[in-house]
């Protein structure tokens, strides 16, 4: 095995780039679908919905701007490569980095330092919430998911018991959506988390966001799963801006986990219309770098 040494002032970097361009440059795939679907939307006012937001995306990218005010709490995904030696505390890394492109980027400071009683802004959009795995490779991949509040205060988690089997599931998901969406800016991309315990689910309807818009599951009976909720979620009516159609959803995504025999819990994790999200890899030197031969942007 050879090592490979990033240091941590390049993630810091990187997460500092990645948090301009997450919410300032909405990803192809969902430029693509939202092209898509107003292509095949038969609500007029639908395609002038969805007409007016690939707009809006087009010029978030040329002048550099948010899609949307409501630039998120900020969650960061990391799979670093089990031969990475990281030279400094990836954690601090990478809310520097948040710190930073929420302070250059002219960006809105939407967190709070104390959820309850202190309600005070931290300023820079800090903390993140980060989620960190260890993967086989050479490589350091990261990920800036900035996430609003108003499809995530849509969001919802429910145990229910394995007898509600995959009917129950289904279900649950399409009543959080019948109530939700027309407050989630559709249309979405529906998160599901199935399995683990309560955390575990909400973590993986939070994940399943970071797929392409319509890049089925593997197996096939989950993709089956994802198919006919996407059929049956478009088929409310509820549609773009919440102002009727068959555009209601871009896509479905859903991950499993095992589970406890006697549970069967489900999150379910909105997301709007600007799916934002933006990835970057770091590639190590086979030598150490010392702090001061990096310098930060």
């Amino acid at each position: 095995m050879r090592l490979v040494y990033i240091h941590a002032g390049e993630i810091e970097d990187l997460v500092r780039d990645l948090c301009i361009k997450a919410v300032t440059d909405l990803p192809g795939d969902v430029a693509v679908a939202l092209l898509a679907a107003s292509r095949r939307e038969t609500s007029a006012l639908g395609r002038e919905i969805l007409g007016a937001l690939l707009k809006n995306a087009e010029f978030a990218k040329e002048t550099r701007t948010p899609l949307c005010q409501d630039t998120g709490l900020t969650y960061v995904f990391l799979e670093i490569g089990r031969d990475v030696r990281i030279e400094g505390d990836i954690k601090e890394a990478v809310t520097r980095g948040v710190a930073r492109g929420y302070t250059e980027g002219y960006l809105r400071k939407s967190v709070v330092r104390d959820p309850l009683f202190h309600r005070e802004n931290t300023e820079d959009n800090t903390p993140p919430v980060i989620h960190i795995d260890i993967v086989p490779g050479s490589e350091v991949s990261v990920t800036v998911l900035p996430k609003g509040t108003g499809s995530e205060n849509m969001s919802a988690v429910k145990m229910l018991t394995p007898s509600a089997g995959p009917q129950g599931v289904m279900d649950f998901v399409l009543e959080t959506v019948r109530q939700g969406a027309p407050n989630a800016c559709p249309p979405m991309v529906v998160g599901v988390g199935v399995g683990g315990m309560m955390d575990t689910a909400s973590f993986l309807a939070k994940k399943a966001l970071l797929r392409p818009v319509g890049d089925s599951n593997r197996d096939p009976e989950i993709a089956s799963m994802e198919k006919k909720l996407l059929a049956a979620i478009n088929n409310l009516g509820i549609g773009p801006g919440g102002f009727g159609g068959i555009t209601t959803a871009l896509a479905v995504h859903i991950e499993t986990y095992p589970t406890h025999i006697g549970a069967l819990p489900v999150a379910v994790n909105l997301q709007c219309h600007a799916a934002r999200r933006a990835s970057g890899i770091l590639r190590g030197a086979e030598r150490p770098c010392s702090q001061n031969q990096h310098s930060s942007r």
